[in-house]
């Protein structure tokens, strides 16, 4: 059985407005309807392959959970990065984690590419088991269609003798940086280079033995990590101190361009980081005039662009080669060449305090999610969905009174020392300081809106005093 370690731990801005820090590109939902993260576990779901193990962060295991039950494929264990270090030592602390019961083949897969082609997805895992079993450290990689100089490449050497598996395996002669255009081209030309996917298959045990000697200093903070963590439910806390010794690399840079034992499996499966706005337009299904349009849009005289919308109506004249994304609160414009670097704008955002490049307006929590509606200077209005049978935190606020209206379904609130029940069309005051808590005891899920007025109202005003998320202060 081989073992699915999910590395979900990244906050990429790539596809900004889309992916936030808190929302990042493994939650969209890309063309199936199915998150990136969900497409990811699914794809390892037969009998070849046991529960899934997932690495994320902190802010994000909730969401990752959720994705994951809602896919029917519930992790065995969400292991929790406290700071992020990489794909090395997430890496690290998953075979570690796995290695006491058993010494698997372990499978690393990043949460939020696309493949088109699963059967030949299947194919390559099966022909990468004949070299893991035999010790090799198996990359995966992507024969070129184009000069591409946003990927890394792996150059492959002599065929492994011996190999039954089809397709074959090389021995890797060295990993190449992402090229300029004319050495791109020669690479794309000389049939022995392949794109780096970024997925691998070997021996938990193996991967450790080639860490202990390329990086010790990882390998014995991750050990400590491992050693000290602690188990929270579904989830697998490491130790922080020691997780944040570790060396913040790459696993190509730590150990796949070191090693004298990688081998590259060539796969056709359609594979796509998904890491710009035109990779995503070149994945989805165009109309006549080449446009890929999501949402509601009225068009003239538009070719070859990608149009979203999240919301409002998105309407173009005279377009070529553009992208134009909108959701509920911003809106990017670009060439589609230029989509890129809206890295740029998402760092102005962030230098200038802007909440824009963090959250969207709808932000999902583990007990439910809310949206704000409307911001002011000393208020702003929100609609809360709080789920069947959860809670939120036992809470107080230094610098904002709310008001709650009930909408839809029962909220039990917790009022200083008082205890209320609510219908809908009811109301409470939260007054500033006070200690209160908004619980759902129905079977529906229960929304109201909230109305918050003061001096500060942003989300860090929160004291916890009891939390059924491990949340408290």
């Amino acid at each position: 059985m081989i073992v699915p370690v999910i590395l979900s731990g990244g906050s990429g801005t790539r596809l900004w407005p889309l992916s936030r820090a808190s929302f990042p590109k493994q939650f969209l939902a890309i063309g199936k309807g199915r998150s990136l993260l969900q497409e990811t576990a699914l794809r390892v779901a037969d009998d070849d392959f046991t529960a899934p193990v997932c690495v994320s962060n902190e802010q994000q295991r909730f969401l990752v959970a959720h994705h994951l039950l809602e896919a029917g494929r519930p992790p065995a264990k969400i292991l929790l990065e406290p700071n992020s270090r990489n794909t090395g030592p997430a890496i690290a602390a998953a075979c570690l984690y796995l290695l006491p019961d058993g010494d698997p083949l372990v499978l690393i897969l990043p949460a939020d590419h696309v493949i088109g082609d699963v059967t030949a997805f299947h194919e390559g895992v099966a022909a990468g088991v004949e070299h893991a079993e035999a010790g090799s450290l198996v990359t995966f990689g992507i024969r070129p269609d184009r000069a591409h100089t946003g990927y890394g490449y792996i150059e492959a050497g002599r065929r492994i003798e011996g190999s039954r598996a089809e397709p074959a395996g090389y021995a890797v002669q060295r990993f190449v940086e992402k090229p300029d255009q004319r050495t791109a081209a020669d690479y794309v030309k000389s049939g022995t280079h392949y794109w780096n996917s970024g997925i691998f298959l070997f021996r938990a045990s193996v991967f450790l033995h080639e860490l202990e000697t390329l990086a010790p200093e990882m390998l014995q903070a991750c050990r400590d990590a491992v050693e000290g963590g602690s188990h929270d439910g579904d989830f697998f806390r490491l130790e922080a101190k020691a997780f944040g010794r570790a060396p913040a690399l790459a696993v190509d840079y730590a150990v796949m361009e070191k090693t004298g034992t990688a081998v590259v499996v060539p796969v056709d499966m359609g594979w796509s980081d998904v890491g710009s706005w035109s990779a995503l337009w070149e994945l989805a299904e165009k109309d006549a005039s080449g446009n890929v349009v999501e949402g509601d849009a009225l068009l003239e005289e538009v070719k070859d662009t990608y149009i979203h919308s999240d919301g409002p109506l998105v309407t173009g004249i005279g377009l070529s080669k553009m992208v134009v994304v909108a959701t509920e609160d911003a809106v990017l414009v670009a060439p589609k060449e230029r989509a890129q670097e809206v890295r740029a704008i998402v760092d102005r955002l962030k230098n200038a305090g802007r909440s824009e490049h963090d959250t969207h307006r709808l932000v999902h929590r583990p007990w439910g999610s809310y949206r704000t509606i409307s911001l002011g200077d000393r208020y702003q209005v929100k609609e809360i969905i709080v789920k069947p049978g959860a809670s939120l935190s036992l809470q107080m606020h230094h610098h904002r009174a709310e008001h709650w209206v009930v909408v839809e379904g029962t909220a039990a609130v917790i009022r200083g020392d008082e205890q209320l029940l609510l219908h809908e069309n009811q109301s409470v005051f939260i007054p500033l300081g006070a200690r209160h808590r908004l619980t759902n005891p129905g079977k529906l899920n229960l929304r109201l809106i909230e109305v918050q007025s003061g001096s500060y109202l942003g989300e860090d005003d929160i004291l916890r005093f009891e939390d059924n998320y491990g949340r408290t202060d």
